[in-house]
């Protein structure tokens, strides 16, 4: 069955926002493929990459004309309802901008709305009721 290996974000700065979730969630880089245009983290069960600007054109794609706006969610997985507490004040203090407080949704679940130092959004999220 297919599965996902990498979820990859383009960032003004790799080395910065890889970073950034390197601090917060504790991921580690999987330095056998670094590049000057790319860090890739291990996230357990699968990986998140972060290409520079610069692989647009190795990719045969077109810089969005306005890279502003949500163009995908991130949903980082904790093991409880407490660790998505924890895990909030942890983030912002590394640059996180909180958008939406901890709350349980109505499918049972519990998260948190963020931002990353690059305007990326992210969920820190409990697959279980609070």
């Amino acid at each position: 069955m297919p599965h996902l290996s990498y979820v990859n974000v383009f960032a003004r700065d790799i080395e910065a926002l890889s970073g950034f979730y390197q601090r917060v969630f504790g991921f580690a880089e999987i330095a056998a493929i670094r590049s000057p245009i790319f860090r890739g983290l291990d996230t357990g069960r699968s990986s998140l990459g972060f290409n520079a600007h610069e692989a647009y054109g190795l990719l045969q794609l077109d810089a969005p004309a306005d890279p502003r706006g949500a163009k995908f969610l991130l949903n980082i997985d904790v093991d409880s309802a407490a660790e998505v507490d924890r895990m909030v004040p942890v983030a912002v203090s590394h640059g996180a901008q909180l958008v939406k407080p901890p709350y349980a949704t109505y499918y049972g679940w519990y998260q948190a709305v963020l931002l990353d130092p690059e305007g990326n959004v992210f969920r820190i999220n409990h697959m279980g009721t609070p």
